[in-house]
């Protein structure tokens, strides 16, 4: 059984990260998307509300879960039994860095891949952030997230303000 994780903050969930888990549940028997707790962020959703709505929007994919974590990535992903780390790539300066993260991965456990996945171009310039400070700023973003979350992430925001 092939096991692939992809991580992120997912705060929230964009509709370029549900293209990548769609396209990467073709390819893994299972996909987790992992979603941690990164310090040096700071969520406008808890962990326990962004794996919800993650898995709002992958209601309709039965070999796709979520679970938060915090720790190293590759601990996790060997605790699973996983071998495969999805990374979505929106531009080459994601590539810098997810690169980086890739080797220093494999570094500490060879045994695990990364898989890039390019992004599609209609997804490329969205971004948790940029849902954030649209929606923050009354702008519309109902194209940015996934339909089954939008009520969730314009109350949050209109409860922020």
């Amino acid at each position: 059984m092939s096991i692939a994780v992809y991580p992120g903050s997912f705060d929230p969930i964009t509709c370029g990260h549900l293209d990548i888990i769609r396209r990467g549940s073709v390819l893994f028997d299972e996909v987790i998307i992992a979603v941690l707790n990164n310090s040096s962020k700071n969520p406008l959703f808890s962990a326990e509300e962004r794996v919800r709505l993650i898995e709002k929007s992958t209601a309709d994919l039965p070999n796709c879960r979520a679970v938060y974590f915090d720790g190293l990535l590759v601990d996790f992903v060997t605790k699973l039994g996983a071998n495969v780390v999805i990374k979505g790539l929106r531009a080459i300066s994601d590539f810098e860095y997810e690169f980086q993260m890739a080797l220093l991965n494999k570094n500490l456990n060879p045994d695990i891949e990364t898989l890039f996945m390019v992004t599609n171009a209609n997804h490329s310039y969205i971004s948790s952030s940029v849902v954030k400070e649209i929606a923050n700023l009354g702008g519309d973003f109902a194209d940015l997230v996934p339909k089954e979350i939008f009520n969730d992430v314009k109350q949050k925001i209109e409860k922020g303000r």
